[in-house]
């Protein structure tokens, strides 16, 4: 058995489909599957088992021996929640208790971590675990991510094989649930198909042009492939960056979109909001050498490629992957 849990989630629900098309049916999806809107990203996947979140460590008490495998993609995600108990108990304690059964019970596990983890950028943004201690997440979310990848650290009793996954700005179908959470491209499509243009934050660093804020955007089919290989090849156990190790600006995925809608591009820039403006990160890209050195040697979709897939094939008639 396979367990993905945040399997009704954004890249839970991708992961799951990916796992399905390379013939795996023997899954186990995780999640709270109360929220209706997550629903279409799961109805339609071959799987063994619903389990809700919250049983779901009792349920693996009683049942590691059938689990292969456990992807723990399951997280709160929301970057403007200051509450740190919800990060603490979802994001912290939670993944704990995983990887405790996980070492006791040698199940292989792959997690998700986050880009957040690395604040500003003021260390740079390599997959070094010599770093981790060093970095200064801008937000609660951030710090919970950061917190574990810590505490995975120091622990002298591992799974079999582990990795954390530093995910950069994941874009991609089944993200319809998100709300104001939601990929910059998801926003972009509507904002077109309603007003015809697109609002982006003005600069207000003299070094970046308005629209040139860079960002490694990746698509979440891209993710799914990286966390295949991951099953497949058990490299060497540690935190992994995944980005595609280019950054790209807000301005090139804005004209991506408009050239996807077959649409010439109108773009307007508005101020950044000041209680954001201090903390605004003008840049991150993704270091790839880590993944590449173990052997991952697939391309990532470039971003008007990525674009294009999911503006026509999933965003123009909402559908899901």
């Amino acid at each position: 058995m396979i367990v993905i849990t945040g399997a009704a989630g954004f890249i839970g629900s991708v992961t799951a489909r990916f796992l399905n098309k390379a013939g795996y049916s023997n899954l186990v999806l995780v999640d709270a599957f109360n929220i209706s809107e997550k629903k279409p990203n799961y109805e339609k996947l071959n799987y063994d088992l619903l389990i809700e979140r919250d049983n779901f460590i009792t349920w693996l008490n009683f049942n590691h021996k059938k689990v292969d495998w456990i992807i723990h993609l399951g997280a709160r995600t929301d970057t403007t929640e200051f509450d740190t108990s919800v990060f603490d108990k979802l994001n912290l304690n939670y993944s704990k208790q995983i990887w405790d059964s996980c070492s006791k019970n040698e199940i292989p596990l792959i997690y998700a971590s986050s880009a957040a983890t690395y604040g500003m950028g003021e260390f740079g943004y390599e997959d070094n675990h010599d770093l981790v201690a060093k970095l200064k997440p801008l937000n609660p979310y951030g710090e919970s991510k950061n917190n574990f990848d810590k505490w995975v650290l120091e622990q002298k009793t591992t799974p079999p094989f582990w990795a954390g996954l530093k995910f950069f700005n994941v874009y991609g179908p089944n993200e319809y649930h998100k709300s104001r959470m939601a990929s910059v491209v998801f926003h972009a499509f509507n904002q077109i198909r309603e007003k015809g243009y697109v609002s982006l934050f003005k600069s207000h660093n003299p070094d970046y042009e308005d629209g040139k804020q860079l960002r490694d955007f990746v698509y979440v089919k891209d993710v799914a492939e990286v966390i295949s290989f991951l099953m497949q090849h058990k490299p060497a156990n540690g935190l992994y960056n995944l980005g595609t190790g280019h950054a790209r600006s807000f301005l090139d995925l804005a004209s991506s979109t408009f050239d996807a809608m077959n649409l010439d591009a109108e773009i307007h820039f508005i101020d950044t909001p000041e209680d954001i403006r201090d903390k605004y990160q003008y840049f991150t890209e993704a270091k790839m050498d880590k993944l590449i050195n173990v052997g991952y040697n697939q391309l990532f979709s470039p971003l008007e490629k990525g674009v294009e897939d999911y503006v026509r094939n999933y965003l123009s008639s909402k559908n899901y992957f």
